[in-house]
């Protein structure tokens, strides 16, 4: 409840960079299947100098807020036993999931939960990690495309 007092007065940033350069460096960083140009790119539209000349981030620090709601694995189930439209889920082969929970939630556990869906169609796009969109962007418009026009 700190962290969403805190976001809530203002009292989170996000970190600042030197230049764009930085931020691309930082893109490149949790996301090393990019390209520098893709990231120099990027950071131009990711993020712009402030008053101060720094770079920030064009984002809210709120996104880093760990969500204050109890989470209640028995609703989110019965919601998904409800979606009646056919659902895309893309997987990368690289999943950081442990990284990120710990073991607090696993892959199997999450495919496990997705089995409550009824139209469900999961592909893997290979030599791809958390944004699968900057890695492999040709591979999955070419997954949405195929699901898109699908019956």
């Amino acid at each position: 409840m700190n962290e969403v007092k805190a976001a809530r007065q203002g009292e989170m940033n996000l970190r600042t960079y030197p230049d764009s350069e930085a931020v691309a460096q930082r893109l490149i960083k949790t996301n090393p299947r990019l390209s520098l140009d893709k990231a120099q790119w990027l950071a131009q539209h990711w993020a712009r100098a402030n008053a101060n000349g720094d770079w920030e981030i064009l984002g809210h620090a709120a996104h880093k807020v760990i969500n204050p709601y109890l989470f209640r694995v028995e609703e989110m189930l019965a919601l998904y036993e409800h979606i009646s439209a056919p659902v895309l889920n893309v997987e990368a082969s690289q999943n950081d999931l442990d990284k990120w929970w710990q073991g607090k939630y696993t892959l199997p556990e999450f495919h496990e939960r997705l089995k409550s869906i009824r139209d469900l169609r999961s592909v893997t796009i290979e030599d791809a990690g958390h944004m699968m969109h900057h890695d492999q962007p040709h591979p999955l418009a070419q997954h949405i495309e195929t699901f898109l026009q699908s019956p």
